[in-house]
């Protein structure tokens, strides 16, 4: 099904045979470019929002039908917003920081008079939606031009992007593959031009698996750093985050959607210094340890191992002093389940029997799971927890930062929870890197730093002690600019 040219389309496509795609470098197209070059490209009257906005929607129409990762369109809306925003340029009156910018929205996240339908049958599309979420809002603020919502799983519970409803996303890499999750929509679209900002979720790596799979950037800040309305099920595991094609756009969507909001009991106030002003802070004698394993992930794929150990060795080449440590901790995953699983049965409690047969198979699997847990478990998964938040802490003392592969292995077929012969069932099972670090609440971020022999992206793990946003996407930004990726395209 391709995307209309007026009014709006849902999307639900699993198209043919998937066939990979080739890597290419290109830069010629407005769809191609990142927003800090958009908005330069719009104060000196090179360029309009208008334009931008027609590249992003012809490349949604070109590549959404293969891919699936929009589920909601909206060209109409799109143009009308991009002629306002370049009538505010041509005025030099633009209305904020991201002024006629395409952008897209997860559809986890409330979208003022549009359904967010959260990947779920059992959301009845027929209703009011009165009110954005605050990131939402914040952007809409900042004058981005909203292009369309992107596919999620289910209420965001598994770390690949399939659902009843939208089907299965695919990775712009090669098509048989998953672009991970939950935030798998939002990757994809930003790997191959479809709008360059994506706003993302993270409750257990879920903007960090999909970034490393597509290729992008992603940044899953602090806890509360950037508010979250409707409180998560999934409780304070539960981190927005900006994913982009490069590190300066990430630090400009996070100065835009950071700060307070009066819904978000847990919110920080808004830092008084601006991440893209603090971007160049230089790594010569940053302490970096390096664990390529956490101590407890064995099965880490060769190329992974061998594209990670290289980009380390750049921050050595940065001046850093960079040691092999790992933090000390046993893997969580079952004190992650305990948290994750009874979240899932409380985002859940209020369906009928016959809304639930409606649910993702796996999805209602993982909620028998966590109603089966007492008090007692989860009170003690927290205390596991709080003592992971300590260690952590402690480690930070003696490094600045810490280095891991993002994911142990490149993307897996799509369609499946986990790699079909890996014996595992769930996602967590091949995530080992990420969720941690939902329970700690420290900034994480996932920068590429190579590909596999077949032509996947792999991605580096850029740990901070909590509150060191800004040190995560400064030396994510040294990584970037001694080794660029950003001009090679799936």
């Amino acid at each position: 099904m391709r995307t209309k040219a007026q009014g709006e389309s849902r999307l639900n496509a699993d198209n043919g045979e998937p066939v990979p795609h080739r890597a290419e470098r290109r830069g010629s197209s407005p769809a191609d470019l990142p927003a800090t070059e958009l908005v330069a490209a719009y104060a000196r009257r090179e360029l309009s929002p208008v334009e931008a906005t027609e590249a992003v929607l012809d490349r949604i129409e070109r590549e959404n039908p293969a891919i699936n990762a929009f589920c909601l369109v909206k060209p109409d809306e799109a143009r009308a917003a991009a002629r306002a925003a370049q009538e505010r340029w041509q005025r030099g009156e633009p209305v904020g920081r991201l002024d006629g910018v395409p952008a897209s929205i997860k559809d986890i996240m409330l979208t003022r008079d549009w359904p967010t339908l959260r990947g779920s049958r059992t959301v009845d599309p027929e209703q009011r939606w009165p009110e954005d979420s605050p990131v939402v809002a914040r952007l809409r603020e900042h004058g981005a031009v909203f292009v369309g919502k992107t596919t999620t799983p289910e209420l965001a519970w598994k770390g690949v992007t399939d659902s009843p409803l939208t089907g299965v996303t695919r990775n712009p890499w090669d098509l048989a593959k998953t672009p991970g999750g939950s935030s798998g929509g939002a990757s994809a679209a930003v790997a191959c031009g479809m709008a360059p900002l994506a706003t993302g979720t993270d409750g257990g790596g879920s903007v960090r698996i999909p970034a490393s799979f597509t290729g992008i950037f992603a940044l899953k800040p602090t806890y509360g750093l950037v508010p979250h309305y409707p409180a998560s099920a999934f409780g304070t595991l539960a981190h927005s985050g900006p994913m982009t094609r490069t590190v300066a756009d990430a630090a400009l969507m996070l100065d835009v959607m950071c700060g307070a909001d009066s819904r978000d009991w847990s919110a920080l106030a808004r830092p008084t210094e601006s991440f893209t002003e603090t971007l160049e802070r230089p790594m010569s004698g940053l302490r970096i340890a390096f664990s390529p394993t956490l101590g407890y992930v064995d099965d880490v794929a060769p190329q992974v191992a061998e594209s990670v150990a290289a980009a380390v060795r750049v921050f050595e080449e940065l001046g850093a002093h960079v040691e092999q440590a790992d933090p000390g901790f046993a893997d969580p995953v079952q004190d992650f389940h305990v948290l994750w699983f009874s979240g899932a049965a409380k985002a859940t409690e209020h369906l009928t029997a016959e809304q639930r047969e409606l649910l993702d198979p796996g999805l209602r699997e993982v909620i028998e799971e966590g109603l089966t847990y007492s008090a007692q478990d989860y009170l003690t998964a927290m205390a596991t927890r709080m003592a992971l938040g300590g260690l952590m802490g402690r480690f930070h003392d003696t490094y600045d930062l810490l280095l891991t592969p993002t994911m142990p292995i490149p993307a897996f077929e799509a369609g499946c929870e986990a790699p079909p012969d890996s014996g595992q069932r769930r996602w967590t099972s091949w995530a080992g890197f990420s969720y941690p670090f939902n329970m700690t609440q420290q900034p994480a971020a996932s920068v590429p730093c190579g590909f596999t022999a077949e032509g996947l992206p792999v991605g580096l793990q850029i740990v901070g002690p909590r509150h060191a946003d800004g040190l995560v996407l400064s030396a994510a930004h040294a990584f970037e600019q001694a080794r660029p990726w950003t001009r090679t395209w799936p």
